[in-house]
């Protein structure tokens, strides 16, 4: 029988945890603190450890890098409840199998302890390094599959292919991957391919010789010989011309390229990743984007989610631009309750670069230092912000929903799961802005609701909306 140590602070995720892995079959001990898990290390070593990351004494992470490095071959579980890229990271930097944010469902953790035992390895370790100020930020599930993502790419090349609607932060992952990956110190270069000319997009990536067309006064380093070493950036691959396609497929075939007009063979030394806010699937069906190349991007897919679809985000993202508008001068401002509210309940058609440009509005345009749902609502045009003439009412805001989806996810109108998705979008706000209304008590919501607090509770779990105390 394997055993298992488990070593988290919180009994009732001991508790839970044990019972899980022992229905699987599993020998499991638990542990409180990192001088028990030490104790119980040197008597015998488990086949699996599973660590929480902050515990009464100490830091997990860096316990379980020092265990990795004493026992390389015992598979590490990391579950922290700070989810962020950061500890991420940390994780994949110290070796660790699997990274588990919490809160996490008990069948990906059986899953986990099976693999790791499958295995029997920990992840390759990259090199490591100073915690750089991450522009990444949110805690809520669909985040932390795409820290995850990032982590396991970052001790190697793979090509990575990241995908999401405009202003979501496709730029931002892809610098992520850069500045913590073993490609750091070299240069990262973007091209957005939407913004070059087509009969410019050659010359743009791989460079020209002199007088090797019309106006080729000198000679051009090209993008790829730019980023020699580091990290080729390569935005809006979906508006790339078929001709520049078939080139680009070459390059990443063999790895080398020549410069428009000249003959010398170069190495492409380089990382590439990608980015569309375009369904590449629907253009290879349309001929509009070879196939072959889209299988060589696409290695590691990242998925970034839209804003709306991440809502427990928004108040943590406000605030951060908030914070960022009075680091570089501009008023320093707040948000009440009632306008995170406001704030969470919006659509976001902009993503998060419409939320970054709407709190910079708001430190300059806001009369008082704490900014209420009404001044929100003024900047938004929000239904109600102009008198009864101008509101649109619930009919034409659900009316406009189901546009949207019917663009989004035009199956939705003929499968059977309109009606879910409909109420679904109006009870996520619905509850949010009445948990934030009364800070986060779950009976006072309740009541607001006119719940009872169990069936809050269950909606809760349902729609992934976490309130509880996560340590």
């Amino acid at each position: 029988m394997t055993r298992i140590l488990v070593v988290d602070d919180d009994a009732a995720i001991r508790t839970v945890v044990a019972q899980a892995l022992r229905r699987a079959g599993h020998d499991v001990q638990t542990a409180e603190t990192l001088a028990q898990l030490d104790r119980m290390l040197a008597t015998r070593v488990p086949d699996v450890l599973i660590t929480d990351v902050v515990l009464p004494d100490g830091d997990g992470i860096a316990r379980a890098k020092e265990i990795g490095e004493r026992l390389p071959q015992l598979p590490v579980i990391i579950l922290s409840a700070q989810n962020t890229l950061t500890t991420a990271v940390r994780a994949a930097e110290v070796g660790a199998y699997e990274y588990l944010p919490k809160p996490f469902d008990l069948d990906d953790l059986t899953r986990a302890v099976t693999g790791a035992l499958a295995r029997g390895a920990v992840m390759p370790q990259p090199e490591a390094g100073e915690d750089p100020a991450l522009p990444l930020i949110g805690r809520s599930p669909a985040m932390q599959d795409v820290y995850r993502i990032i982590a396991r790419v970052l001790s190697n090349d793979l090509t990575v292919l990241i995908s999401g609607e405009s202003g979501t932060g496709k730029e931002l992952v892809a610098r992520a991957i850069h500045d913590l990956g073993a490609r750091r110190a070299a240069p990262f270069v973007a091209i957005n391919m939407a913004a070059i000319p087509r009969e410019l997009i050659e010359a743009e990536l791989f460079g020209h010789e002199r007088g090797a067309f019309t106006g080729a006064a000198m000679r051009n380093a090209g993008r790829f010989e730019q980023a020699a070493g580091g990290t080729l950036f390569l935005d809006e691959i979906g508006d790339m011309p078929m001709e520049a396609q078939t080139r680009l497929l070459r390059v990443l075939q063999s790895g080398e390229f020549t410069t428009v007009g000249g003959a010398r063979t170069m190495r492409a030394d380089v990382r590439v990743v990608a980015a569309t806010n375009r369904d590449l699937t629907q253009q290879v069906a349309s001929g509009q984007f070879r196939e072959d190349l889209f299988y060589r991007l696409n290695v590691v897919p990242i998925a970034l989610p839209a804003l709306r679809e991440r809502r427990q985000d928004i108040p943590l993202l406000a605030r951060h631009f908030l914070e960022m508008a009075a680091a570089q001068g501009l008023p320093r401002r707040q948000l009440s309750d009632a306008a995170q509210a406001s704030l969470t309940a919006h659509d976001w058609p902009g993503n998060v670069r419409e939320l970054e440009n709407l709190m910079r509005r708001l430190a300059v345009l806001a009369r008082d230092e704490l900014i209420d749902a009404a001044t929100i609502r003024d900047l938004l045009g929000a239904p109600g912000t102009s008198g009864e003439a101008s509101d649109p009412g619930i009919a034409e805001a659900v009316r406009h929903l189901v546009e949207r989806i019917a663009r989004e996810r035009p199956g939705a109108l003929d499968d059977g799961t309109l009606y879910d998705r409909v109420i679904g979008e109006v009870e996520r706000p619905l509850i949010e802005a009445m948990l934030a209304r009364h800070a986060g008590n779950q009976l006072r919501a309740a009541r607001a609701l006119g719940l009872n607090r169990n069936t809050l509770r269950k909606r809760l779990d349902t729609l992934g909306i976490s309130t509880r105390a996560e340590e």
